[in-house]
C-alpha cells in the first residue's frame, strides 16, 4: 500500500513537472503583414515585396523566403520580453526580440532578427554563405486583423 502511494506520488509529479515547464508561447498563431526591401550597398531598394510572417508553436514562416528561398518553418526563440509604459500615451507595449536562424545543406546561414511592438514588427533577414553576407533584406508591418467570430443567436 506505501509503495503504490509514493509510485502515485512521483507520476502526479512528473505530469506537474512537464507540464509546468511547457511555457506558453505569447508569439503563438500571431501574423503580421509585412513589406520586404532588399539591402544593396547600405541602401534600401525602391521597390518592397509583400509578406506575410506568421508565428506558430515556436517556429516562424515567411512566404517571402518560402517562395525565394524556399525555406520553410523556421525555429525561433525570443530574446527579449518586456512590458513597458509608452511616455506619450502613458499605454501598456508589449516588446518582443525574436531572433530565427536557418541552416541549409549548401553552408548558407538566414537570420531573421525582429522586434516586435504590440502590433507592430520591424527586422532584418541576413543569408550569409562561408560567414560572407549574400543577401540582406529589412522588413517592417503590423498584425493581421483578425476576425471577430459573432456568436449565433
Amino acid at each position: 500500500m506505501k509503495n503504490i502511494v509514493i509510485v502515485s506520488g512521483l507520476v502526479l509529479l512528473s505530469i506537474y513537472a512537464v507540464f509546468k515547464d511547457k511555457e506558453k508561447d505569447p508569439l503563438h498563431k500571431r501574423v503580421f503583414i509585412t513589406n520586404v526591401m532588399e539591402i544593396k550597398n547600405g541602401a534600401p531598394s525602391n521597390k518592397s515585396i509583400a509578406d506575410e510572417l506568421e508565428f506558430k508553436d515556436g517556429k516562424v514562416f515567411s512566404k517571402f523566403l518560402n517562395d525565394k528561398f524556399n525555406i520553410s518553418w523556421i525555429n525561433y526563440s525570443i530574446q527579449k520580453d518586456t512590458t513597458y509604459i509608452d511616455s506619450v500615451t502613458e499605454a501598456n507595449i508589449r516588446y518582443f526580440e525574436v531572433k530565427a536562424l536557418y541552416k541549409n545543406e549548401d553552408k548558407e546561414e538566414t537570420f531573421v532578427m525582429c522586434k516586435i511592438e504590440n502590433e507592430n514588427i520591424q527586422g532584418d533577414i541576413k543569408i550569409l554563405k562561408n560567414d560572407k553576407l549574400k543577401k540582406q533584406f529589412e522588413f517592417s508591418g503590423t498584425e493581421k486583423a483578425t476576425k471577430i467570430k459573432e456568436s449565433k443567436k
